[in-house]
């Protein structure tokens, strides 16, 4: 388990001023109590590390005192602009939840900018809102979770589950959201199911998924019109929202040259903390939909956890 080391706690009284050290800040669920920055929003808890500063001070030739970035926590340890939303930061039952790496920086209308001369927090200071209130002061150290995405891939098909053919539609999903997530250097971890088309099973696995707070279900198979073509029927009514645009999108992109695809009834959407996307039998199909899906994933799962992040 990695660990941050708290140098420097501090607080202001007013918004783009620099803040001071103080012995000790009480994180309630607004943020900072007494601090300008608590509220009811993301940005609850500023954080920049001495890593950041260090650099700083190397280039500007001279020392940085804790807080001169309106940080509420200076740390030591890890590179907190590497962290993602959605990571957590605990202390006992203290706990804080990343919401946004980096800010839109204000230039000379700031007076850190105007007394200090530059600013780190744009780029390297990291956001926090309070999940669990708490106490912090210099010399505790918090601990690092980075959050870890659960996917569960479901594939649909009697004569794959029997043995009559090798089912390769799961296995292209799982190896596209191994890319994905790759991508955007986050824990990850794929459970994969093939089911016969049993309405029940199915049913039985999506309640699973919901109950475990699974992030993100993806299943292949049983989106057409054929007598044995149920998923769409068993996924929409466990919906809490659907998501109509995504699938509109790939039925119209790709009915266009191919009508065949325009015959889908593939859905999306939101059940509990889940996002489920309901994809077609062929690893054709599931390559026309994942290029699609993967565009706005991660924002999505930001959405669903009130993150608003573009």
């Amino acid at each position: 388990m990695q660990q941050i080391k708290i140098l420097s706690v501090n607080t202001s009284e007013q918004k783009g001023t620099i803040k001071r050290p103080v012995d000790q800040i009480e994180l309630n669920h607004n943020g900072v109590k007494d601090d300008a920055h608590a509220g009811h929003w993301n940005r609850q808890v500023s954080l920049l590390g001495m890593e950041s500063i260090a650099k700083f001070e190397s280039e500007a030739n001279r020392k940085v005192i804790p807080g001169e970035f309106a940080e509420n926590i200076t740390t030591s340890g890890i590179e907190l602009w590497e962290t993602h939303p959605l990571d957590r930061f605990t202390w006992g039952s203290l706990e804080m939840e990343v919401t946004q790496i980096g800010k839109e920086c204000h230039g000379t209308s700031c007076a850190i900018f105007k007394e200090v001369g530059n600013c780190v927090m744009p780029k390297e200071g990291i956001f926090c809102r309070v999940l669990s209130p708490g106490s912090l002061r210099e010399g505790m150290h918090l601990e690092y979770h980075p959050k870890k995405y659960n996917v569960m891939v479901i594939t649909l098909s009697d004569r794959a589950s029997a043995g009559e053919y090798e089912d390769k539609s799961g296995p292209r999903i799982k190896e596209l959201l191994q890319d994905h997530f790759s991508k955007f250097n986050v824990q990850y971890s794929i459970f994969t199911s093939l089911l016969p088309d049993d309405p029940d099973k199915l049913r039985g696995l999506l309640h699973k998924a919901k109950e475990e707070l699974t992030d993100i279900v993806i299943t292949t198979g049983g989106t057409g019109i054929g007598a044995r073509d149920f998923t769409p029927d068993v996924v929409a009514p466990m919906l809490d929202k659907e998501i109509p645009g995504i699938m509109e999108l790939i039925r119209m992109k790709y009915g266009t040259d191919k009508p065949a695809a325009l015959l889908s009834r593939s859905v999306a959407g939101v059940m509990g903390k889940t996002l489920i996307f309901t994809l077609p039998g062929s690893v054709r199909g599931v390559n026309e939909y994942m290029s699609e899906i993967s565009k706005s994933l991660m924002h999505a799962i930001y959405m669903l956890h009130g993150l608003d992040i573009h």
